[in-house]
């Protein structure tokens, strides 16, 4: 039986609805959803009766513009518990942000919230191409963070056998993807490039190993890196995308018949595109920043909830539900450099495109009066050490004509010893604007 065929046979009846059965059904929970938010959470009660909207005249789905954003700051100025619609008697897990930014944002799930999110993890694994029986070595952090307990659900829901793996100990991970023949593995990219540098360095051929299957998520990454990924580590590397305040992984997938960007679980998730600036809804196929309302939620109901994200919704392929396009960064990411508009992962691309570079980078910005300058910081692969200094000269200087012809910022490009650029274990920090001590 080929792909298309088996998924055919193991869908969820949504997955396969009409547009209209799919719009019908979308209306219908975001009625629910609304007046579930309206009639227990206090801010959105108030902000509703500002704006003079009920959930009462909710008559299609373009209704929905007429209602309030909801902003992670709305979270922490009422944490830790104030957005949750249920007693917290009715609470059975809580999650959080690490904070780093100030207050922690908590989100809250009910029972038949997790039960949700198991299923929409599992469909997303299933989408992949993962099927019951396969082994999941999980290595997304476990505890507050979504990602592992969140994989782990979803993955035991599909009738996986689980390898809770969770971040860091690279030699013991590589160990037991070793030992263990999981088929699949489920890990930031940043991360996995970090297991890959492990294999190698432990003298193991990655192409014999079992694992045939990576879903990979919880931060922006290009076609390049998926692409470089796959060669590595002859695997199909597919996105998982997901965000805590919403679910957590699992919001969207790629789905394995068309590898064309997460289709994005409507029945659960309702999204919209906005003008970041202006806040008005753009049409299907625009770039914006992404907005989702859910439409289950019963311990944090989040209306209209700004991600930051910026992408575009994309008609459905694999499944009638849309999809949306690679994340190019968050508009609260995007670096200003001399006027242009910069996100890290435009930089990823360009340092990708030239294979004599590894997938390791990062970025420095200073101020040199009062003019920005850029560093771009970068790792020649191993097979590629022994350039001599013409060899370095010629690829640093390439780097540096795509960035300026692409970009459009004039950058410095250091050439750094293998190793010595940083390595993540969870979510990767490419960004070291020094302008800001300046």
């Amino acid at each position: 039986m080929n792909m298309a065929a088996l998924n055919t046979a193991v869908l969820d009846p949504l997955e396969t609805a009409s547009i209209d059965e799919l719009r019908q059904h979308q209306l219908d929970r975001l009625r629910w959803s609304l007046s579930h938010a309206y009639q227990n959470v206090p801010l959105y009660r108030q902000r509703f009766d500002q704006l003079g909207v009920h959930p009462d005249e909710v008559r299609s789905l373009d209704d929905l513009a007429r209602f309030p954003f909801t902003t992670k700051t709305d979270l922490r100025d009422n944490y830790p518990y104030g957005m949750f619609a249920v007693p917290m008697h009715d609470v059975v897990r809580v999650h959080a942000s690490s904070g780093t930014t100030g207050k922690p944002t908590v989100v809250g799930y009910t029972q038949n919230d997790i039960d949700t999110w198991a299923n929409v993890v599992a469909r997303s694994i299933r989408a992949a191409g993962g099927r019951k029986g396969d082994k999941v070595h999980v290595s997304y952090g476990y505890g507050l963070f979504t990602g592992g307990l969140g994989a782990h659900y979803g993955a035991e829901r599909l009738g996986c056998t689980v390898i809770p793996m969770s971040g860091g100990q690279t030699e013991k991970q590589v160990q037991l993807i070793n030992d263990f023949q999981p088929d699949i593995i489920m890990v930031t990219p940043s991360y996995m490039l970090n297991l890959a540098d492990e294999i190698e360095r432990q003298g193991l051929d990655p192409h014999k190993l079992a694992l045939r299957l990576g879903i990979f998520g919880a931060e922006p990454w290009t076609d390049e890196l998926r692409r470089s990924i796959e060669q590595r580590m002859g695997i199909t590397a597919l996105d998982i995308y997901g965000l805590s305040e919403i679910m957590g992984p699992g919001v969207a997938m790629e789905c394995a018949e068309t590898k064309d960007g997460p289709t994005l679980w409507e029945d659960h998730f309702y999204p919209e595109i906005i003008d970041p600036v202006t806040g008005v809804v753009l049409p299907d196929g625009q770039m914006g920043e992404l907005v989702f309302t859910s439409l289950s939620k019963e311990a944090l109901p989040m209306i209209r909830y700004r991600t930051r994200d910026l992408t575009r919704l994309l008609p459905g392929t694999a499944r009638p539900m849309r999809r949306i396009d690679k994340i190019t960064g968050r508009s609260d990411d995007m670096l200003i450099v001399r006027g242009v508009n910069v996100f890290p992962t435009q930089v990823e691309e360009q340092v990708l495109k030239i294979k004599q570079f590894s997938e390791c980078y990062e970025i420095y910005l200073y101020r040199d009066g009062n003019l920005d300058t850029v560093d771009v910081h970068v790792e020649l692969r191993a097979e590629c050490q022994h350039y001599d200094e013409a060899q370095r000269r010629l690829l640093t200087a390439e780097l540096g004509k795509q960035i300026k012809t692409y970009i459009g910022i004039s950058t410095r490009i250091v050439l750094q010893p293998l190793g010595t650029l940083k390595r993540s274990e969870g979510k990767a920090c490419h960004v070291y604007d020094k302008r800001l001590a300046s």
